[in-house]
This record gives structure tokens, sequence and C-alpha cells, in this order.
């Protein structure tokens, strides 16, 4: 419960309440985000201690008060490692952090939150429920939830990751991307990868299809898990899909969706750091896969104390 409740603290709640407070021109800070772990982090701290005091059975002395603060720290201290490391190689948000002041700031502030937790610890606060008597349910709805909100915060991540983008059209289709007369004719540069861009609210998943004088009729390849937010606010785009070119020169694209009037345009492949930019592009199923990791967890761990009551039991006997 502790790492799923981490995860979403530090990584989906940053990402959509910067989404949802902020105009969508804007992206999120890598400092902005790393507050969110930090303020997590003492809860985190007092969390761990008092449990590691109540299991301990430990008395008001200074070395059980050392040994919590110890316990905890150690581990807020990998918790917090983890968040630093998926926001400068996962999700690497624009801006600077000064990542070892994060460090030291953290470590400073679950040891105070490490004390507390000795504290409530002693007083035995929430002796009466355990969260492995509900495990199966909790988890459960921990799983769901994980993949409701893994493919959101993969989105986010990406756009917020995205280096400076400006939207250049190499020509497309619909009454908003394509120029009269022109509807469906592509010219491009150069050989390479391109990006088709959705306009506005087009659907994302357009069966898309580029042909030339050297190319037979290629159908697009579709971006699994669309970013969007480029654009001005003249017009947003979203990329939905790539394709491939052998040579420059004039191309022709159609595109198909359930809407008629749906515009698309064809563009230079948005720059993605980090591994979230090859993430957008991974299997549906393996997205999902992800997003249930913390629920199977807690699961699992209900599995094991399940089988290590009854042999607690036949020893005791």
């Amino acid at each position: 419960m502790g790492l799923a409740a981490w995860i979403a603290i530090t990584v989906p709640a940053p990402l959509v309440f910067f989404e949802a407070s902020h105009r969508w021109e804007e992206s999120p800070k890598a400092s902005t985000a790393l507050w969110w772990t930090l303020g997590a982090l003492p809860v985190l701290a007092a969390v761990v201690a008092a449990r590691w005091t109540r299991c301990a059975d430990r008395r008001r002395t200074c070395s059980a008060l050392l040994a919590a603060a110890a316990v905890a720290t150690l581990i807020s201290g990998v918790f917090l490692g983890v968040s630093v490391a998926v926001y400068r190689w996962v999700i690497p948000l624009d801006g600077a952090a000064e990542w070892w002041d994060v460090l030291s700031t953290g470590v400073l502030l679950a040891a105070g939150g490490a004390a507390i937790g000795y504290l409530i610890g002693l007083a035995g606060v929430g002796r009466g429920w355990s969260p492995d008597r509900h495990g199966y349910l909790i988890g459960g709805a921990v799983a769901v939830l994980g993949v409701l909100f893994i493919q959101l915060t993969v989105q986010l991540g990406a756009e917020g990751s995205t280096s400076q983008y400006d939207v250049v059209g190499y020509g497309g289709v619909g009454p908003n991307a394509a120029a009269p007369g022109e509807a469906g004719v592509l010219r491009l540069p150069a050989a390479g990868r391109y990006a088709i861009l959705s306009v506005g609210f087009a659907p994302q998943n357009p069966d898309c299809r580029v042909a030339g004088a050297d190319l037979a009729d290629r159908s697009a390849e579709l971006v699994t898990i669309p970013p969007g937010d480029y654009g001005s606010d003249a017009a947003s785009y979203a990329w939905v899909a790539s394709v491939d070119v052998p040579d420059a020169g004039t191309y022709s694209l159609t595109c198909r969706s359930h809407d008629r009037q749906a515009s698309y345009i064809v563009g230079e492949v948005p720059q993605i750091r980090g591994a979230v930019g090859e993430m957008v592009h991974w299997p549906s199923a393996v997205i999902w896969l992800l997003g249930t990791v913390p629920g199977l967890l807690i699961i699992a761990t209900r599995c094991v104390s399940q089988r290590r009551v009854p042999a607690s039991v036949g020893g005791l006997s």
C-alpha cells in the first residue's frame, strides 16, 4: 500500500494537478513535481517509523528512537531516490532541479517525520485495523486505478518532456490543415520519419496512408499514447501516427476516421526526452500491465501473509 500511495502522489498527481490548474500551453517543471515528493516524504517516514515501533514493541528509550529514525530514513531515502530517478531519466521535465539539494533536504524531512512516527507508534494509533485484512480488495482497486492512470501519466509525461516543438506543416488533409487546392499533397524536404498530427479535436486513431512515385501505398504507424498540447493559441495538435519515406519529394496523404471533417497535418517528429519517449509506442497491454504492478504487489503480499499464519499456528501447537 505504501508503494502504491507513493507512486500515486509523486508521479501522476503532480502531472494531473498541473494539467488541471494551468493553461494548456504551459509545461510542468521538474522542481514543481519534486515539491510533491518532498511534501510526501515526512508522511512516509512517519508511517514507517510508527509501524516499526509497534511491531518491535519498543520502549521510550533513546536507542529505540534512533532505530526507528534510522529505518524510516533509510526506506524513505530509497523511495526518494526512485522518484528522483524517474524525473531525471524516465520523465525528464523542463527546468533545472538541484538534485543533491533535493536529496539532502529529503533526508532532513524524513528524519523529522520519523521522530513523529516514533511517538505515534508508542501511542499505538491504528492498532485495531490492519490493511492485510483487506489486501485483496485494496489490491484490486489499486490495480484498476493503475490501469486508468498509467496512460494519462505517460501522455502528460511525454508532453512535459518534449523539447521545444514548433509545428511546421509539410501538407495535410482536412479543412484546417490543407491549403486550398492541395488537400492531401505533401512536400517533404528529406528522407526519414515524419509525424502525423491531429488538429484540434480530430480523432486520434485515423487510418492514414502515404504514397508517392517511389513509395507504394504505406500505412502510417499509430502512436499508442498520443502526446498532445503542441501548437499555440491558434490550434492545438497531437502526435497520432508516424510514417517513413525513402526520399525527399512530393507524396500524397489520405486519412480516414469517423469524423469526416477531421484535419491532419504532417510535420517533424516531436523530440521527447527520457524513457517516456519510447513508452508512448509500447503496446497497450504492456502499459496496462505496468499500471497493475502496485495492486498486484498488494495482492501478493496478502497471499504470503495468509500462508504464514497457518504455519505459525501449527508451530505454536
